[in-house]
């Protein structure tokens, strides 16, 4: 098992910065990629990016594209996403998610979550 823990989102104005994180603990070493996914109220949850963990290959959305960075820190078994230029329609609940074997990402689902952080950006 792998149990995924994001940091505390926030709320931000439009045209913010806000990064957030999500630390993974437990079978780690069978990580193959880890991303981030956000619901908002009414909708369905929907992919932002991903990581592979093997060799760092990036995936985003298209409406990120540009302005949202996914990286990861090995030694701390951290994801960070560090979002700019954010935009009201980017508030959501953000959740971390970690794929336990080999995937095409995005579409393979995730194997395992985390709780889910809120991120809100007012206009």
């Amino acid at each position: 098992q792998v149990r995924l823990v994001e940091t505390e989102g926030g709320s931000v104005q439009a045209g913010d910065s806000l990064r957030v994180s999500c630390a993974a603990s437990g079978r780690t070493a069978g990580i193959f990629a880890m991303g981030w996914f956000r619901q908002a109220p009414g909708k369905e949850r929907q992919f932002v990016a991903a990581i592979n963990w093997i060799d760092s290959h990036t995936e985003y959305a298209d409406s990120v594209k540009g302005r949202f960075t996914v990286s990861r820190d090995d030694a701390k078994n951290l994801m960070n996403l560090q979002m700019t230029s954010l935009k009201p329609e980017a508030s959501a609940v953000y959740y971390c998610g970690a794929w336990g074997r080999i995937a095409i990402l995005p579409v393979t689902p995730a194997d395992y979550w985390g709780q889910g952080t809120q991120v809100t950006v007012s206009s």
